[in-house]
């Protein structure tokens, strides 16, 4: 029986080419289209517009852990989303200049050489994903001809986008949404194995200062619980400048595609 449900499971998920079609579907809806940015010692890959448009600034979605485990205890072999998240909000943004960025290995095959396990396991925060990513940054930015970003990170992409925002100079807002602002705080409230190699957003927070902030959690959120964001703002060294919103009704997926529209027009300058 033991046998038979495992079987089950692995004919069910998705392969690594599935979900990327996925994603290239959702984007195909708007027009955009996936890329590959070489960044730093990785490639990235993003989802933007086939005909970006410039401007100002810049809103840049940035995924969350994706298919990290297949168990609790048995890493997947490539952290491709079933669900992409940031995607699906980044595509109803409903005005200004929008990209997608993946997380390490997502959308790309496992033989790559820099596709190693800890980037998605406990170094998925580590200086190397950071460094990549702000690359990145840097030519989405181009692409667009933009001077600013606004900042959203989905989940683990929350802990990517405050890491990059406390060393940045051009970020002008900082959305999480469902973030992982403190890991450490939330491996040992639910009981997971620590991320010993990867850098921690806490410990950044002081850098934050003059950085609007918005912390979006749900109150049935059972993945990332509110008390890492309230844990994390109450941290901070201008409250003023962070907002923190449990929304009543929502989880770790549900309803934010759904309300995003509202919610982006409330933060967006």
């Amino acid at each position: 029986m033991l046998l038979a449900q495992l079987l089950a499971g692995c004919v069910s998920l998705p392969s690594v080419a599935e979900r990327t079609v996925h994603a290239d579907d959702l984007a195909a809806t708007k027009d955009w289209q996936r890329l590959q940015l070489p960044a730093a010692n990785m490639e990235l890959v993003t989802y933007l517009p086939r005909a970006p448009r410039p401007g100002p600034v810049l809103t840049v979605y940035i995924e969350g852990d994706g298919l990290a485990w297949i168990s609790s205890n048995r890493p997947s072999l490539n952290p491709t989303p079933r669900h992409p998240l940031a995607l699906q909000l980044a595509l109803v943004q409903p005005r200004g200049n929008a990209a997608y960025l993946a997380r390490p290995c997502q959308y790309l095959q496992d033989s790559l050489s820099a596709c190693q396990q800890r980037y998605w396991t406990d170094a998925r925060f580590a200086e190397a994903v950071i460094a990549a990513s702000n690359a990145a940054l840097d030519q989405l930015k181009q692409r667009f001809a933009a001077h600013k970003l606004l900042l959203v990170g989905y989940s683990g992409g929350g802990a990517v986008a405050t890491l990059l925002a406390a060393r940045r100079d051009d970020v002008v807002g900082l959305i999480t949404v469902a973030g992982n602002l403190d890991h450490q705080h939330w491996t040992e409230l639910l009981h997971l194995s620590p991320l010993k190699r990867s850098l921690n957003p806490v410990q950044v927070r002081d850098r934050l200062q003059g950085v609007p902030q918005w912390h979006l959690v749900g109150g049935r959120d059972r993945i990332m619980p509110p008390s890492i964001a309230q844990h994390f703002v109450a941290g901070l060294p201008e409250p003023a400048l962070a907002r923190l919103e449990v929304l009543d009704g929502f989880d770790h997926s549900c309803c934010w595609v759904a309300q995003w529209p509202r919610l982006w027009s409330e933060f967006a300058p």
